[in-house]
């Protein structure tokens, strides 16, 4: 009768550690398999995580019975990285806390408002639209003495840390403050020795950007602007000429040739008619364009064309008699190549 009773106790005692090890094993045991960035939309329910999960846990089941234990039904939205070997009981503390991991933001040049902000949104929870109406914010603007147009230059193309679910303000305002920490004593000190604005540096090095794509070019184009404004000839510069062409075509239509008479459009922006920089940048700049105006080659250019002998480079000249030779010879070769438009 001893016997029995003991083998009793021992059965029940060894069930319990049976019971308890499983226990312990779905709450503390290793569950995700490997690394894996786990996004939570403001829509998902438990179950939606519990599928999102299905590729990367043991038993994805046992993560919704640990969140049943410890009282949890809403995850919080967000980028979280789970990591290989976590817990369902470090991955519930993880979603009930929203402890998200940041992740790196870049961009590059964009033209418009619109195009950066589809460039974002692809990156973050937010929609385009709402990045629109709060770069466009008129309070927002006021203060900062902006307007819908000048608001795309606080963006310098750059990588910025930023949690997915981050607010369209909160985005706007860092890179606000980026902007401004950009304008240290240094830079400042060269656009005031140029006698410029940080919004004239700005918009010039939004030409430059457009003139060329070779950083080594971007000094040399600057000074032959800069020359330019200094003697009070207008620019002439062909990127504003297709910045007006896109205002009324649409950004999407393609202008490989500047025609004459295009150099009629009547705008603002269009610097053959008029002198003096645009009122605003053309398009966003990036750093290497901004310090080539700040750093600008000191020369005697003052006019440049397409150098069809070293394609991606120009042809650089001090007088219009070189100039016209330098452009008869591109345009020749335009009408070879048949690029009317």
């Amino acid at each position: 009768m001893g016997k029995k009773i003991l083998y009793a106790v021992g059965f029940v005692l060894l069930l319990g550690a049976i019971l308890g090890y499983n226990y312990y094993q779905k709450i503390f045991g290793e569950a995700i398999t490997k690394d894996y960035v786990l996004f939570i939309n403001s829509t998902d329910s438990l179950v939606d995580v519990k599928e999102k999960i299905a590729d990367y846990s043991k038993n994805p089941n046992t993560f919704l019975w640990v969140a049943a234990k410890k009282n949890f039904s809403t995850p919080k939205t967000g980028r979280y990285l789970i990591k290989q070997g976590m817990s369902n009981n470090d991955l519930v503390n993880m979603l009930r806390s929203g402890n998200q991991t940041a992740l790196k933001v870049s961009f590059n040049n964009q033209d418009t408002l619109e195009k950066f902000a589809g460039r974002i949104a692809e990156q973050l929870e937010l929609d385009s639209i709402a990045i629109i109406n709060s770069f466009t914010n008129k309070d927002f603007l006021a203060k900062n003495k902006l307007n819908e147009k000048s608001v795309l230059q606080i963006c310098i193309p750059n990588s910025y840390e930023f949690y997915w679910t981050v607010s369209a303000d909160k985005f706007r305002n860092k890179l606000l403050r980026e902007y401004n920490r950009f304008w240290n004593a240094s830079r400042l000190a060269k656009a005031k020795n140029l006698k410029l604005s940080k919004d004239d540096v700005i918009t010039l090095a939004s030409i430059v950007q457009k003139e060329t794509a070779q950083k080594v070019e971007r000094p040399i184009v600057a000074g032959l602007y800069l020359n330019r404004l200094k003697n009070g000839w207008p620019l002439q510069a062909d990127p504003t000429i297709i910045y007006c062409i896109k205002e009324v075509k649409g950004q999407d239509y393609v202008v490989k040739r500047v025609l004459n008479v295009d150099l009629e459009i009547n705008s603002p922006y269009n610097t053959y008619k008029n002198r003096g920089l645009p009122p605003t940048l053309i398009s966003m700049p990036d750093i290497s364009s901004i310090d080539g105006v700040l750093n600008a080659q000191k020369h005697n250019y003052f006019y440049m064309c397409v150098n069809i002998d070293k394609f991606g480079y120009h042809s650089f000249a001090k007088t219009l008699a070189q100039h016209n030779r330098n452009a008869a010879k591109y345009q020749s070769w335009l009408n070879k190549k048949g690029v009317n438009r």
